[in-house]
């Protein structure tokens, strides 16, 4: 429970580059792309994430430049690519300089990832669902 406490805390307090990049997401939503902020999964907290798309994008600050924090996001990143996310990852000046082709990149993906993870693909529908 600490984790929803924590991420909700977060949301409030946005770096400007994150804030940045989710009001230029939401005209995203027009081509039924939902994001959400500060999402809590498997531990971690996501920058904003399309949880249909299977897809994360990470706004990465100056503190994501030691070797360190790159190792942990390295970790993180195969941990959610295990789950079937693709994780997008921006430096801050990126988001400032060049928010359009963020968002371009996010908009293709968004388009050409799958609706379903393909680790789950070999898994039969739940009882009741699925054709008869």
């Amino acid at each position: 429970m600490a984790i929803i406490a924590r991420a909700r805390a977060m949301r409030k307090a946005l770096t400007l580059a994150e804030a940045r990049l989710w009001v230029f997401l939401c005209p995203l939503r027009k081509e039924r792309f939902q994001f959400r902020r500060q999402a809590p999964l498997r531990g971690y907290i996501l920058d904003v994430v399309c949880f249909d798309r299977r897809l994360i994008v990470e706004v990465d600050g100056a503190s994501h430049d030691h070797a360190d924090r790159t190792r942990k996001d390295r970790v993180r990143d195969a941990v959610l690519a295990r789950e079937g996310f693709l994780t997008l990852r921006f430096k801050n000046e990126s988001i400032r300089d060049g928010v359009d082709g963020v968002i371009e990149e996010v908009r293709m993906q968004c388009r050409t990832a799958p609706t379903r993870s393909p680790l789950r693909d070999d898994h039969p529908p739940h009882k009741g669902e699925g054709e008869r």
